[in-house]
């Protein structure tokens, strides 16, 4: 955790050093919010949020990732006392770097996350990679990108376990515009390692509101090959979120 921590603010304190020194630095920013309540034979509230700031500099493009998920239940106990009960939290923070290649579509890039995830079949994993990304289709609004290259994670299992290794990390991602205020996005990325394939992906449709907003419906599936006993595999979410941009 320490050392991705480290590296995310390294990243982002180059990068906001070097949009001081080069004109024409852009910004886009977006903060999504969601949130469930029920009461009556079931009673607990649920929470999700996410924020995503990209930078473009001349020769950089970078990416600023955070988002949470919690869920409290209420549960009558035996005596007939009622507790309020945390069943899920998942906390996700990552950086990118991708230097620009002379070709056009194509860079470089050095990549830094963490999960902290207190049911998950991972209590906290954590990522670093370097790789080449490439453009293989644009057009009007509509674009797919792939991401090849090694990195390394460490991880703590629910069991207490840790493990740590090399890996082979391979991504995409797919953005297109259905119509003027209509956009669908699907990514995905998957981890090798020597003891465990680590995989995510999310599929999205955003409609437009006004100018700022958005209407999001998304649904997310992470998957581990190798879980402690117990644990599923497949973690998946399905939310409605209301995306402000800036």
């Amino acid at each position: 955790m320490r050392l991705t921590s480290l590296f995310i603010l390294a990243l982002a304190a180059a990068h906001a050093g070097a949009a001081d020194q080069i004109p024409g630095t852009g910004w886009s920013t977006s903060a999504e919010l969601g949130a469930i309540t029920t009461s009556g034979n079931t009673v607990g509230a649920s929470i999700t949020g996410k924020i995503d700031a990209r930078q473009e500099l001349d020769n950089w493009s970078n990416e600023y990732l955070v988002s949470g998920f919690f869920k409290q239940d209420e549960r009558t106990l035996a005596n007939g006392d009622t507790v309020r009960i945390r069943s899920g939290e998942r906390i996700s923070v990552s950086a990118k770097a991708a230097y620009k290649l002379m070709e056009e579509g194509k860079k470089l890039f050095v990549l830094g996350t963490h999960v902290d995830d207190r049911f998950g079949a991972y209590t906290d994993y954590s990522t670093m990679a370097v790789g080449h990304r490439t453009r293989l289709y644009q057009a009007a609004g509509n674009s797919v990108d792939v991401e090849l290259g090694p990195g390394y994670f460490s991880g703590t299992r629910a069991a207490g376990a840790t493990e740590s290794g090399f890996t082979v990390r391979g991504a995409a991602a797919v953005r297109w515009q259905l119509s003027p205020s209509a956009v669908f996005s699907h990514s995905a990325s998957v981890e090798r390692g020597t003891s465990n394939v680590h995989s995510s992906a999310e599929a999205a449709l955003s409609t437009k509101i006004n100018g700022t907003m958005q209407m999001k419906a998304a649904f997310v599936a992470r998957n581990d090959t190798n879980v402690p006993e117990g644990k599923k595999n497949t973690d998946t979410q399905t939310s409605l979120t209301l995306v402000y941009s800036f």
